[in-house]
């Protein structure tokens, strides 16, 4: 990876990094920071795997769980700009089962205790999650997640079925509330997954090799890792104690040689379904930056990417997670976005959009700042870790020297 000199001094970013391998919190960590497009820092810590203790490679291909969420919606913009829909499009007029939703009560005790929706669900709710989808896990005791499980809507079980499948179980179920109405974390992206490949008459797969993967030279991007590439496969780890992450101790949770992505799938998961390495994630990222073009490759217009990290969610509703707290943040096609900054970020934080992986992807963007952070682990559960926290405020701090 060419990496330009710089005069930045990251070295409590780095400690600090190193200290969370030598915890025994995380097994392996990378770090990757731009300004602009050009990478002044790169840097691994930690091994592919405990067992061997073989130190990670920079060619290593990591399990993106939601981090693939940002791919699927650029597929989907890339087939707004060529006018296959319009945002406030409903989506029942391109899967006609999701026509005239039913909508759980507020009180409700079953999945019967329904109401009619007072408005169709729409393209940009599903871009924004905020089309009354749910997940299964948010809130695993709630009537609307314990339906999804019941109902074989989970990502195990859908391995082997198909995005258009999965959706017709989902269209029978009651939304949790009415459309627009608030941003719950969701299926909504696996939804968006199969509506590309309606408005493109392509498998969604194939969309993505043709349309992103090739273009941008992502060679290692897919949904399985084929044989010759099983070792570079990570190793992924859970923390002895969930409750207690920060104690450091893991157990092994996903090894290379009997990994779901060790084998073909036919549910191409628009939420969760990639692996990638570094190197093919950073020129996707880099053509975020760049205004949706890479190396004479133009992927998106410059203002379809501006609107994509525009909020769009209505007044007053705000990203809100049971289990992680987002404040001052909000939801555009595809990506978080951060109205106001921490108390501990600086005013440039303003506007950054992002989003991460379940395993501890993460990436973020900071057009104010002229600043971009990548950082990956393979932890379950590690999104919204500390890890990636202390990752992101030392490169803030760090880009002050500029």
């Amino acid at each position: 990876m060419n990496v330009v000199q710089s005069d930045l001094d990251l070295t409590e970013l780095h400690q600090r990094m190193q200290w969370y391998v030598d915890q025994d919190i995380l097994s392996c960590c990378n770090t990757l920071i731009m300004r602009g497009t050009e990478v002044l820092d790169f840097k691994t810590f930690g091994y592919m795997d405990l067992t061997s203790c073989t130190p990670l490679t920079e060619d290593a291909i990591y399990r993106m769980y939601s981090s693939t969420k940002l791919v699927t919606s650029i597929a989907a913009m890339i087939l707004f700009e060529r006018g296959h829909f319009k945002l406030h499009d409903p989506i029942a007029d391109y899967l006609p089962k999701f026509a005239d939703p039913q909508v759980l009560r507020a009180d409700a005790t079953s999945i019967a205790d329904v109401v009619p929706a007072e408005s169709p669900m729409l393209v940009e709710q599903v871009l924004s999650h905020s089309a009354g989808l749910s997940y299964g896990f948010i809130e695993p005791d709630s009537v609307i997640d314990k339906s999804y499980v019941q109902a074989g809507i989970d990502l195990q079980q859908n391995l082997q079925s198909t995005l258009e499948e999965m959706c017709d179980k989902l269209a029978d179920l009651p939304l949790v509330y009415q459309p627009g109405a608030y941003w719950r974390y969701s299926l909504s992206t696996d939804v968006l997954a199969r509506l590309v490949e309606v408005w493109s008459g392509r498998r969604f797969d194939d969309f993505l090799q043709a349309e992103i993967f090739q273009p941008l030279g992502m060679v290692d991007t897919d949904f399985y890792v084929p044989p010759e590439k099983l070792d570079r496969l990570v190793t992924m780890y859970a923390p002895t104690n969930v409750l207690k992450p920060m104690k450091g101790g893991l157990v092994e949770a996903d090894v290379p040689s009997q990994s779901r992505y060790a084998e073909p799938v036919t549910f191409f998961s628009g939420g969760g379904g990639l692996v990638s390495t570094v190197s093919d994630y950073l020129e996707f990222v880099r053509m975020l930056v760049n205004g949706g073009e890479w190396n004479g490759v133009r992927i998106l217009q410059p203002q379809t990417v501006c609107l994509m990290r525009t909020n769009q969610l209505a007044e007053g509703v705000h990203v809100n997670f049971p289990m992680w707290a987002m404040p001052g943040t909000v939801f555009g096609l595809g990506f978080a976005v951060k109205e106001e900054p921490n108390e501990r970020e600086p005013e440039t934080a303003k506007d950054e959009y992002h989003w991460g992986g379940m395993a501890g992807t993460h990436s973020w963007m900071a057009p104010r700042a002229n600043l971009t952070g990548m950082c990956m682990t393979q932890l379950m559960p590690g999104f919204w870790h500390p890890f990636s926290h202390d990752f992101k405020r030392l490169a803030y701090v760090a880009s002050t020297q500029w």
